[in-house]
């Protein structure tokens, strides 16, 4: 017995149906997209009687130099340390630990000296601290 050995074809996949298919369901979410046009509720406001209410909050700003000098409210400290910083915003607080504290450094001011300031207020358990920048120009 002599078997022969049939030949077989080189099986291809073919892509191309395939791609026509996704490029109809592309199509067809496209087309049964509906977009919502939200429209804006026009608004107006009751008005109340002028009254001037204005509260004044305090806050605190801290300044640094580029020396690593600090300013507390305009007023440089005699020492840039921060026991000096610590004792200077705690006279600042007078107990209230919500008043806001903010944090002017230079740019060439060494970032260790805006650790101690934040330390400092940070162990006082100032709640509200920030520190500030300055927007770039483009």
């Amino acid at each position: 017995m002599k078997f022969k050995r049939q030949q077989r074809e080189e099986l291809e996949l073919n892509l191309t149906p395939l791609i026509d298919v996704v490029f109809l369901l592309l199509i067809f979410f496209m087309v049964s997209t509906t977009f919502q046009k939200e429209s804006a509720i026009s608004l107006q406001l009751p008005r109340a009687a002028e009254q001037s209410n204005e509260v004044k909050t305090e806050s605190i700003e801290v300044v640094i130099n580029a020396a690593g000098r600090f300013y507390v409210n305009d007023q440089e400290l005699v020492k840039s340390d921060a026991e000096s910083l610590q004792t200077a915003l705690y006279k600042l607080i007078d107990g209230n630990r919500d008043i806001p504290l903010t944090i002017r450094a230079d740019a060439q001011t060494p970032h260790q000296a805006v650790v101690t300031a934040m330390d400092a207020a940070g162990q006082l358990g100032m709640l509200r601290m920030s520190i500030a920048t300055s927007q770039t120009a483009q």
